[in-house]
């Protein structure tokens, strides 16, 4: 593996960062406390490319590879975790699963308006009873001639009030797993409903939503991929979402790191920094290993997508391993802030709110050790 990063993608990096303290970083703590971004924002992401990487040309996008993406994601969970969910479940979650599994029909229709940031997607997933056990969902899709019908509803979904589409993940049939299909749903489709979810300990800049589906009626062309596999599509999508939060997660501690340096160098106690007292300097190296050892383990799993190699194991230990760190890094922080670190003039309270999630959507971190277990031992503890 190569650990350089050429001049294309170091010439991204750099115009991401720039465009995140100049447009985002200034008023994320006020989108925090009215519990909504300014919508205006996305498009903006659009035209600087945060949605298009690794989307063809064709389809809108700016093209780039795997690592150029998680470049981009570490700097945006650096300058807010809220604005990263926005472009990585619209983008990843479902721009990336109409990509890869979508007829050429369904990518022309929806692809460029998702890579412009003129459109939203979500991923309809996670049920009010099924979170880990996405394989036995209840929401169900029954056949009616040319058309499929759907009752159900979904919890937790980002982009939920504002996605102009979702991917939603329905039963049609019985058999487990292999029972579920994904469909594409324009959310204004008569009986599509949603609520947004308020009260959020973290990530309160981005919509969150319960939504429902009331006899509602999609033609059978909206199926993505074949009947039957929407399960596979889910797994296979957050295997590459997995990354997208490592990458966050490292964005975060750098995030940390770089805050805590700055107040600790300047803020004085007993007459010198407090960054010149030892047990806050083993705070800073605490953090400082930890973003190194997030962005390596990140970078490999990145790496091995590029490469066409199989990557699922090298995605969990990034997941698992980053945001377990990102809540140590974002403690710490708090603490090396001491009182001032518990209140929103400063941004570490929100690192650590916008941290504890990332341990549990797209796959849980005791999940994430199961996978890793059987990867190494070949045994199944699902079952």
């Amino acid at each position: 593996m190569d650990l350089s990063l050429n001049d294309e993608q170091r010439s991204f990096q750099k115009l991401a960062r720039e465009f995140l303290d100049r447009e985002v970083v200034p008023h994320r703590a006020e989108w925090d406390r009215r519990e909504s971004v300014d919508t205006a924002i996305i498009p903006r992401l659009g035209e600087i490319g945060f949605f298009g990487l690794t989307i063809p040309e064709e389809y809108g996008g700016v093209g780039g590879d795997y690592i150029t993406y998680v470049l981009a994601h570490e700097e945006l969970g650096r300058a807010d975790s809220s604005i990263r969910g926005i472009v990585s479940v619209s983008a990843g979650l479902f721009g990336k699963s109409v990509l890869e599994h979508g007829t050429e029909e369904q990518k022309q229709r929806w692809l460029p308006g998702i890579t412009a940031g003129t459109s939203l997607g979500c991923f309809g997933l996670t049920e009010p009873g099924n979170g880990s056990d996405a394989g036995n969902l209840s929401t169900r899709a029954v056949r009616e001639g040319d058309e499929w019908v759907i009752n159900g509803s979904k919890i937790f979904i980002t982009n939920g009030t504002w996605a102009d589409v979702a991917l939603v993940f329905a039963r049609t049939s019985d058999d487990g797993p292999r029972g579920v299909s994904a469909f594409i749903v324009p959310t204004d489709t008569p009986g599509f409903g949603r609520t947004e979810v308020k009260g959020k300990l973290g990530l309160r800049g981005q919509a969150t939503a319960a939504l429902s589906f009331e006899d509602m009626r999609v033609p059978a062309d909206a199926l993505l991929g074949e009947e039957g596999r929407g399960f596979r599509i889910a797994m296979q999508t957050l295997d590459k979402g997995r990354i997208t939060i490592a990458a966050s997660c490292t964005g975060i501690i750098q995030g940390c790191l770089e805050e805590v340096v700055k107040y600790t160098t300047v803020r004085e106690q007993f007459g010198r920094p407090i960054a010149s007292f030892q047990l806050v300097q083993d705070m800073i190296a605490d953090i400082s290993l930890d973003a190194d050892a997030a962005r390596l383990l990140t970078w490999r799993a990145a790496d091995l997508v590029e490469r066409g190699e199989p990557f699922g194991t090298a995605a969990s230990k990034a997941k698992l391993f980053a945001s377990e760190a990102a809540v140590r890094a974002s403690n710490l922080a708090v603490q090396a802030f001491g009182g001032y670190g518990f209140i929103d003039e400063y941004p570490v309270q929100k690192f650590l709110r916008d941290a504890r999630v990332m341990t549990l959507y797209e796959g849980t971190s005791q999940v994430q050790k199961l996978l890793i277990g059987r990867a190494e031992t070949g045994i199944n503890a699902f079952v």
